[in-house]
């Protein structure tokens, strides 16, 4: 019980700091400017798509009033309006006009894959057709998706009516928790689409229940900051209701980018524990099981480096990776996975250690013993290493400094 509490605390930990190592923050602030452009653009091809088809007419105002008064605390009630009121006016732009809206809402999708690709460590994000074929179908399934939902609430909605206030009581409860349903569902869809990497529906509904529950926690908490704490009007007066929205839209992209970090980290091994050995030693483990499966003829994916035992957390495979394809000594293979590119018998391990990014560790930092051919003269190096460092700066930092050395 002690082991799995300690697993749990370990996890969230872990998650925490990918969280903060991703740029997490940065990214939520570059989307809210973003969403800031694209929200306008956004409505407008959603109440296109939804008054292209006759049975939706006028329902793209419905499901706004429903987003703003069930997804943005009171605070977006203004903006809502101001919302309204540019959607109406961009309603009349020229063709220009609306292939400018249509790019800075394509430009929107851009940055939320980017910070996705960013957190699932994707080297090859979307390019052409697939790109352009994702985003299409955001923009213009999306809306109608929304459409079809919303007009089976309504019908249901109406059954009760017309059978009376005791009829469809199930139902009536369902419709109450619309919202959150409404989010997983979303939230989702998002997960399991959005980054180029193969994500488990499973894991992209785990991840989506997770970050409906904390979004309503947090516009509650958030609600009841304005409600109680309004020394903001008396700061920016009737200005007051655009920085609240902005900041609430920051506190919402935080959300969503924590809850992919949880559906990435799900979706990848579930070694994430990392190993308590220096990197170095990490490194050159991973650059055997390279030699080796180069002798095979065989490419080296990250599962095949986890059955070697070396189970790593996928971000330590992806630095490693990253600094052994910047000395060009793997590349990728043309069927998937990495082969080494570089004859090994031309590189020497003082190259590979005065390159390397992580420190040579202390005898101290050293296992007992490791089960790899190459570690036991490894071992012997590094303590003469170290002892021969420790006679050569073993003077006082005075004396160094006085010149007496």
């Amino acid at each position: 019980m002690r082991q799995r509490l300690d697993d749990v605390v370990e996890f969230w930990r872990f998650l925490f700091q990918r969280f903060l190592a991703d740029r997490a923050m940065h990214s939520a602030a570059a989307l809210t400017y973003t969403t800031l452009f694209a929200v306008v653009p956004m409505m407008t091809v959603t109440f296109a798509m939804l008054s292209a088809i006759p049975v939706f007419q006028g329902m793209g105002e419905q499901i706004q009033a429903f987003i703003f008064h069930n997804f943005v605390p009171s605070s977006g009630e203004t903006v809502q309006e101001y919302l309204q009121a540019f959607t109406t006016q961009a309603r009349h732009l020229t063709w220009a006009g609306v292939v400018l809206l249509a790019v800075t809402a394509f430009m929107m999708l851009v940055t939320i894959e980017k910070a996705f690709n960013a957190i699932w460590r994707v080297r090859q994000p979307r390019r052409g057709v697939s790109s352009f074929l994702l985003y299409w179908a955001i923009l213009s399934l999306g809306p109608l998706l929304l459409g079809v939902g919303f007009a089976v609430s309504t019908y249901i909605a109406s059954l009760s009516l017309l059978s009376g206030p005791d009829a469809l009581i199930g139902a009536k409860t369902l419709l109450g928790f619309a919202p959150l349903l409404s989010s997983v569902a979303a939230f989702t869809l998002i997960y399991a689409s959005v980054p180029n990497a193969r994500v488990p529906l499973q894991h992209a509904l785990l991840g989506g229940l997770f970050t409906a529950v904390l979004f309503e926690i947090a516009k509650a908490l958030f609600a009841q900051y304005v409600r109680l704490f309004p020394g903001y009007q008396l700061i920016y007066g009737a200005f007051a209701t655009v920085p609240l929205f902005l900041l609430w839209v920051y506190l919402s992209w935080l959300i969503v980018l924590f809850g992919a970090e949880l559906v990435c980290n799900l979706s990848s091994s579930r070694h994430w524990r990392r190993l308590a050995l220096p990197r170095v030693l990490v490194l050159l483990g991973v650059v055997g099981v390279f030699h080796e499966r180069q002798r095979q003829g065989q490419a080296v994916r990250y599962v095949d480096v986890q059955r070697q035992g070396w189970r790593l957390p996928e971000d330590e495979w992806e630095e490693i990776l990253g600094f052994l394809e910047r000395e060009q000594l793997v590349c990728r293979a043309s069927g998937g996975g990495w082969v080494l590119c570089r004859d090994l018998e031309h590189y020497s391990l003082h190259q590979l250690l005065v390159r390397s990014p992580w420190p040579l560790p202390v005898p101290q930092q050293l296992p007992a013993q490791l089960d790899e051919a190459w570690y036991p003269a490894l071992s012997l190096a590094l303590q003469k290493l170290h002892g021969e460092q420790e006679v050569l700066f073993g003077g006082s930092l005075a004396q160094w400094l006085r010149g007496q050395k």
